[in-house]
């Protein structure tokens, strides 16, 4: 390990919270940071508009079968 002499200094039930808590908030600060100043990443997680097809005027209910 490169850094092996840092945990002499900082205690792992301090120093591996604290560094996950940093990667949580940075990759929270990156995915807040895209969704506010992009416009496409809003559109591609909604996905395509939904499309109704409407039913004819003209065809009549379908009759119960027995």
């Amino acid at each position: 390990m490169i850094y092996g002499k840092l945990w002499l200094v900082v205690k792992p039930t301090v120093g591996i919270p604290l560094f996950l808590g940093a990667v949580a908030v940075g990759s929270f600060a990156v995915h807040v940071a895209l969704l506010t100043n992009t416009t496409w990443v809003k559109r591609f997680l909604n996905g395509p508009p939904a499309v109704v097809a409407a039913a004819p005027a003209d065809a009549a209910p379908a009759a119960p079968k027995k």
